[in-house]
């Protein structure tokens, strides 16, 4: 059984309503991968805007295996505490990580955003030494686009990051940097700028679908 965790902020969590990309990534590997699968993670609700907390369950297809590592306003900083306990309990084989963009805009600058990317690597590492990553760089928002100094810092860090996954790469525990969308459009592909919305969704979970064929064969390439 391959276990996947999904780890990320409110692009991952996504919001009441949502069907959210770990939806169509499950989708997508019962239909290319050949063999048994699970999504997995110490936690399974979805941001709720009434309450200003994790507290749906409201999915769009609630159908699916939910649980996650992924919250609403969290970032590297806030993960890296607690990914070693949920990658021992929940023996996670593959980490599909998107974080950053919080980081940079209300808690950390580039380099020690960087500096938090290595240390969820290592507590990773230490819940089970031969763990698999896929790290989406920051797709950039609207405050990216419309503020040139924002639009740097995430630059900067995409830079960085990849750059730290090369690093940190070793033969027993890859760490595999996925491609940014390149038709990733901010009035198509959110509903606000920043958020995925249905068509979203779908290219970021071809993101972590297609680096994963590519690199290790694994599924196939993402149909949609």
């Amino acid at each position: 059984m391959l276990r996947f965790m999904p780890v990320g902020d409110s692009q991952t969590i996504g919001s009441a309503g949502e069907h959210t990309w770990r939806y169509r990534m499950w989708r997508h590997l019962c239909a290319t991968y050949d063999g048994p699968f699970t999504l997995v993670g110490p936690r399974e609700t979805l941001y709720d805007p009434r309450t200003d907390a994790p507290t749906s369950y409201a999915y769009a297809e609630p159908d699916f295996p939910r649980a996650h590592l992924a919250g609403w306003g969290e970032g590297w900083l806030h993960m890296a505490p607690l990914v070693e306990d949920a990658v021992r309990r929940e023996r996670a084989d593959v980490l599909l990580v998107a974080l950053g963009l919080i980081d940079l805009g209300f808690y950390t600058n580039p380099e020690q955003t960087a500096d938090n990317v290595r240390a969820f690597v290592a507590a990773a590492r230490r819940a089970d030494p031969h763990v698999r990553m896929v790290v989406l760089p920051v797709v950039p928002n609207v405050r990216a686009a419309s503020d040139a100094s924002f639009g740097d810092q995430v630059t900067t860090f995409n830079e960085l990051l990849a750059k730290t996954l090369a690093d940190l790469d070793e033969p027993g525990s890859p760490l595999l940097l996925a491609s940014l969308p390149a038709s990733y459009d901010l009035h198509t592909d959110t509903y606000d700028g920043t958020h995925p919305n249905a068509h979203g969704e779908h290219k970021l979970a071809a993101a972590f679908a297609d680096a994963m064929h590519q690199a290790w064969g694994l599924g196939g390439p993402y149909a949609g």
